[in-house]
């Protein structure tokens, strides 16, 4: 079994618990106006590297993930448009008892029985998913992304029935999803969820701008500034203040 890889980060710290071993997989639905990893985005290509290189290559830096409290994270791209390499990839994982995390959009998110049989067989080997809510808004979230998101929606609810335990993700990007009544809007629906373990602001950045100029496209958030710690406190306050869930987990 192989995956399209676009690259590994061999000592992530921001993607779960403890010292991570990354996977970014090749391949992705949405088209984030705001993506630091467009080059990501095309299906099909990368670098194909099997589950026994992978499982080769992540042994060599155990001790330090271990030490750490760490594992390996999948993320993309889209790492569950490969979910069949995904499932082989974490039953190996499983047998060196690695902590296994997705880091997902939940844009290919389907209802069809073929997606749900594999996803459902994937989440027996899942320890956590890192779950980006881009924006609540259906509108909104087509124009930021492309894509409607009611399918992400089910997504993150699919979760909480399974009890996935999940670390919710919202980028700030001023004048976009930083709204107040959007903000209020997405924390009661996380409120619904009753697998949150800890929820983020991620504060908008522009570092992937010169992969989209590589690329040769036209990044459409140039005129936008990363938005102030103020107003990422004042956005997290308010995603936080209607949620059911103990704060005291969250960050």
């Amino acid at each position: 079994m192989k995956g399209n890889i676009h690259s590994i980060e061999t000592f992530g710290t921001v993607d779960g618990p403890g010292i991570r071993y990354v996977i970014f997989t090749q391949g992705c639905l949405l088209r984030c106006q705001y993506c630091h990893n467009a080059d990501t985005w095309e299906i099909g290509i990368g670098k194909q590297m099997s589950v026994a290189d992978i499982i080769e290559d992540l042994t060599s830096y155990l001790p330090f993930i271990e030490s750490s409290g760490g594992g390996i994270t999948v993320s993309g791209g889209e790492p569950l448009l490969q979910i069949p390499f995904l499932i082989e990839l974490f039953k190996e994982c499983k047998k060196l008892g690695i902590h296994t995390t997705i880091d997902s959009s939940g844009g290919c998110y389907s209802t069809a029985p073929l997606f749900q049989e594999q996803f459902n067989e994937l989440l027996n080997y899942t320890d956590l998913i890192l779950v980006d809510l881009k924006h609540i808004n259906r509108k909104k979230h087509i124009q930021l992304t492309g894509m409607a998101n009611e399918h992400i929606i089910q997504f993150a609810k699919h979760l909480s029935k399974r009890h996935i335990p999940v670390w919710i993700r919202h980028v700030l990007v001023p004048t976009i999803t930083d709204n107040e009544k959007d903000l209020e809007e997405l924390g009661e629906f996380i409120g619904t969820l009753e697998n949150v373990e800890k929820l983020e602001i991620l504060p908008y950045h522009k570092l992937g701008v010169y992969k989209w100029e590589a690329l040769g496209l036209d990044y459409p958030l140039k005129d936008v500034e990363p938005p102030s710690n103020a107003k990422v406190n004042a956005a997290y306050e308010i995603l936080t203040k209607t949620l059911k869930f103990n704060k005291k987990v969250l960050s």
